[in-house]
């Protein structure tokens, strides 16, 4: 309980006020400008949950929206509401966070440099690409379950692992739906070019989920994916993902790591024509 009430002191002190107020008529324009191109592009693309939550909480190009309204919103739905950082957070505060489900949201906006690639991300990365999925009652409580299970792999020194999870699902995640293969992860939806690229590049490895193989394979954060991993429902992911991950990692401790663009033997990639 101590460590617990330290932490929550150490997370207040990461959590700001978005200043709303404070957005210039430049910054809206950048978000317009995102958002109009991410809007044309995504549909016959994202995943249907992704757009469903996009139209319910109205996030829409007139500017960058208020974290007040969207919290109001979001809570009614599925419990979660957003708070503000003023950038990347570390570990523990990050995944205390998401099990008290609060998700941590930029509250800065990228320079028009900056349209095309963003190494860290901004307040359209975590507002467009990862919010409107929090509707989804069965994501919103994967994501919660993912904090908790941070907490526990910093305990056992088990965070690159479990990091990998984070990626290759929250982040670059797709799902096969009966209309074909669908973007659900933040870091795509949020990118132009990876929206296309990741559903009709022939370079890249998309492979069943096996929750073992992503935790063994590591990820490039200054380039486009060499491997996407697909599941079939969040039904799936979150079933995979429930059970306690102590076995995973002790087993894990003795097996290579596994290079993005690298396939195993027997594994065969998805086909994107079929």
């Amino acid at each position: 309980m101590v460590e617990d009430a330290a932490l929550a002191a150490t997370v207040s002190e990461h959590i700001i006020e978005q200043g709303w107020a404070g957005y210039q008529p430049a910054q809206h324009g950048i978000w317009r400008q995102l958002f109009e191109r991410q809007a044309k592009l995504l549909p016959g693309r994202a995943c249907e949950a992704y757009l469903r939550g996009l139209d319910k909480l109205a996030i829409a190009a007139d500017g960058i929206p208020d974290f007040e309204r969207l919290s109001d919103l979001l809570e009614a739905d599925t419990g979660w509401r957003l708070v503000a950082v003023p950038g990347l957070v570390p570990d523990d505060v990050f995944f205390y966070l998401l099990a008290k489900r609060r998700f941590p949201t930029t509250n800065w906006i990228r320079k028009p440099a900056q349209l095309d690639y963003l190494q860290e991300p901004d307040v359209f990365h975590d507002l467009f690409g990862h919010v409107p999925l929090l509707t989804d009652p069965v994501f919103a409580d994967y994501l919660q379950a993912y904090g908790r299970g941070g907490l526990k792999a910093l305990r056992l020194g088990a965070l690159p692992k479990l990091a990998r999870l984070y990626w290759y699902t929250v982040e670059f995640g797709l799902i096969e739906t009966p209309e074909g293969l669908r973007i659900y992860g933040a870091g795509i939806l949020s990118s132009f070019e990876e929206s296309r690229y990741c559903l009709e590049s022939r370079k890249p490895n998309r492979l069943p989920f096996d929750l073992l193989r992503i935790m063994r394979t590591r990820y490039r954060i200054d380039d486009l994916q060499d491997v996407y991993f697909v599941i079939e429902s969040f039904e799936q992911l979150f079933e995979a993902t429930r059970p306690d991950f102590t076995a995973h990692y002790r087993h894990l401790t003795h097996q290579a790591d596994i290079h993005p663009g690298e396939l195993l033997p027997g594994e065969v990639a998805l086909d994107i024509a079929a």
